[in-house]
């Protein structure tokens, strides 16, 4: 048993990352991790989170859930940046805990967010297919039923052609390198920008102050059985908005391609994030007071609903035709983090070896097989079993970073160099972005916590029958 133990504690020597992650080129910038926070975080959710959310538990309180998700987040966020710019290693959260807590503890993070990027690619995809068809559909183009949408449907879809294709061009794109990437990424960023500011100030031509009273409505049981109204529905909201701000973790997977990460990875982090939760506080402010929150109740596209209701129908169908681009910016973002972890992974031995073989100095191995799974849970899998995982698992990686600060803060200036950022106020900040987590994740429902439950179990299973034996440490002994 001690033999096991002293394994699952096995702490990774900081170099030997350094070494095996040095054959990746740094050529990302601080605009570069901007543009690829701000694209991944502000996806499709941006355009149906604040109505849903208004509708289902906050009413006008909407902005007040997205407030308190954005603080939960940031705090997280200065523990991830002052992890990748201490340690800026592919694979983010994987590696960081492999290397202050251990080889077992590390897998565990690791997987919380493989279920992360495995189903986002899966989601985002999907998403930008049933946005593009909804779009050129009343121009007389629309594939047969079979190619549009995923077998799981009930419309007698086989396979969903358009996401197959999203899938395979984010990857050819991916291939050439993160800085070809970076490029496209940027272009695309800064037209949904655009866009949602478009929206913004378009919107607030047409507020009704009214719609905002009461600000927080009475508490009461809506009928799908969840909170609406009073704190209670607030904290509801947090718990399904949180899912919108997971994305800053991409920008860490690839703290390995970063130019001068001591600098870029805590700009890049920190300010995407704000500028996020910025925008979808706006978003939300906005869409509650143009129309009476129970307006957006399943409402798939509140912010189109919303400027053709107030007479604005062209200027709709440009906000939502660049929110379709837009949308492979956060597919982007989800494959290149993926297969950065997925390449983690294999170069520890923890996955297959040649998952961690890079191609003319890319992880194009990984990017193959993320792409295929991603695009395989897309085709297959009913989309409301998947996306309880999206949270669950990335909250659970995110409680092991914040205490992961902990560990880290006694090695650095010795195997570890000592960041030029560090996390203000410790010891406190790392606690409440650990405690806060933990609030997140028991909001969920208890079908996001079941199947959570039921992926960790996988995961153990998957480590003790081939990890615990073919990583590094396994063949060493």
């Amino acid at each position: 048993m001690s033999k096991l133990t002293e394994r699952m504690f096995r702490k990774e020597d900081p170099a030997v990352y350094e070494d095996k992650d040095s054959h990746l080129i740094r050529s990302l910038t601080t605009k570069d991790f901007l543009a690829l926070g701000v694209g991944t975080i502000v996806s499709t959710s941006i355009f149906t989170l604040p109505g849903v959310v208004a509708a289902q538990h906050a009413g006008p309180a909407v902005a007040l859930s997205f407030v308190v998700a954005g603080i939960v987040a940031a705090l997280v966020a200065f523990a991830y940046a002052e992890m990748s710019a201490a340690m800026p290693f592919a694979g983010s959260a994987y590696s960081w805990i492999h290397v202050v807590f251990g080889e077992f503890w590390g897998w565990i993070a690791g997987w919380a967010l493989l279920a992360e990027y495995f189903i986002a690619v899966a989601f985002v995809a999907s998403g930008l297919s049933a946005n593009l068809q909804g779009l050129i559909s009343p121009i007389g183009l629309k594939l047969p039923a079979y190619l549009s949408s995923a077998s799981t449907g009930t419309n007698g879809g086989m396979i969903d052609l358009i996401a197959i294709i999203a899938g395979i061009l984010v990857a050819i794109l991916l291939s050439r390198g993160a800085s070809s990437t970076a490029r496209v990424e940027n272009t695309l960023v800064v037209l949904k920008v655009i866009a949602i500011l478009v929206f913004i100030v378009v919107g607030l031509t047409a507020i009704h102050v009214q719609n905002y009273v009461p600000f927080i409505p009475d508490y009461k049981v809506n009928a799908a059985g969840s909170a609406f109204g009073g704190w209670q529905g607030i904290y509801a909201g947090v718990s399904e908005i949180f899912l919108a701000y997971i994305g800053f973790d991409s920008i860490a997977a690839n703290s390995a391609e970063a130019k001068n990460p001591q600098k870029t990875m805590p700009r890049g982090i920190l300010g995407s994030l704000l500028i996020a939760v910025t925008l979808f506080i706006a978003v939300a402010l906005v869409l509650v007071g143009m129309f009476h929150y129970s307006k957006y109740a399943n409402n798939a596209e509140p912010v189109g609903w919303a400027l053709r209701q107030s007479g604005h129908g062209t200027i709709a169908a440009v906000v939502q035709g660049i929110a379709v681009v837009g949308m492979f910016t956060a597919l982007i973002g989800m494959m290149l983090a993926g297969s950065r972890l997925l390449y983690s992974f294999g170069r520890d031995g923890l996955l297959p070896k040649w998952l961690g073989k890079l191609s003319h100095n890319l992880p194009n191995r990984a990017l193959i097989v993320l792409t295929i799974i991603g695009i395989t849970l897309g085709a297959v899998f009913p989309f409301a079993f998947l996306a309880q995982l999206i949270s669950a698992g990335t909250l659970i990686a995110f409680m092991f970073v914040s205490l992961g600060v902990y560990a880290l803060r006694p090695r650095e200036g010795k195997d570890i160099q000592i960041p030029a950022f560090r996390m203000p106020l410790y010891p406190v900040l790392p606690a409440l972005g650990f405690i806060g987590s933990l609030i997140v994740f028991w909001g969920l429902d208890i079908q996001a916590k079941t199947y959570a439950l039921g992926w960790f179990v996988l995961g153990t299973i998957v480590y003790f029958i081939y990890g615990y034996s073919h990583s590094n440490a396994g063949r060493e002994e």
